[in-house]
């Protein structure tokens, strides 16, 4: 896969894991985690970058998002009461910090990710497009000229489809928010796991 350019204007909420260079970040979802749902992130060379815990006993599927220093950055949750299926991400102090609504679509899945950038107060939105039972996604900003940000590649294997574990690779742009892209990762597979 070649390297996506950079971002024209840095892209996210969390400047300390803005991408310095392109970066492949590979998630892997934990397969005996009792607490649910639960990922390990981590750069292609093996830096561990970020843990995901799920919440067995959570009705909105919340997920606590946090760094390596154990820093919480936001939780992660499904909205319900909403006609498309709807995530949010909440800050500790549980105010919602970004929305990720799906769109209807015939083939493959489109969802709208909505949030400020901390950078420059700007609104940003990032559209996301599945292809064809969501194997590839592409995460696009429109408001920069329809560029893709990052790519969402997710890899099947055996042992994937015998446990349910899903991996994901996850290329990123120089300029965008590695915590942000791996969230909306985390999305595309909470929708694909209905």
């Amino acid at each position: 896969m070649a390297a996506l350019p950079p971002a024209p204007q840095a892209i996210g909420m969390f400047p300390q894991f803005f991408a310095q260079q392109s970066e492949t970040l590979v998630l892997r979802e934990k397969v005996m985690s009792l607490s649910g749902d639960s990922f390990e992130i981590k750069l292609a060379n093996g830096t561990p970058l970020f843990r995901v815990e799920g919440s067995v006993l959570s009705i909105s599927g919340r997920k606590k998002f946090t760094d390596m220093a154990g820093n919480h950055l936001f939780d992660i949750c499904r909205e319900h009461l909403h006609i498309h299926t709807t995530f949010v991400l909440e800050n500790p102090q549980k105010q919602k910090i970004m929305e990720v609504k799906y769109k209807f679509q015939l083939l493959g899945s489109k969802a709208v990710a909505t949030f400020t950038t901390s950078t420059t107060g700007k609104q940003e939105q990032l559209v996301m497009k599945g292809k064809w039972f969501d194997t590839t996604a592409d995460i696009i900003d429109e408001a920069q000229g329809g560029i893709v940000v990052a790519r969402i590649n997710r890899k099947l294997s055996g042992k994937d489809m015998l446990f349910g574990q899903q991996t994901y690779g996850v290329y990123v742009a120089p300029g965008v928010d590695m915590a942000v892209i791996a969230a909306l990762c985390i999305c595309l597979d909470e929708k694909n796991e209905g």
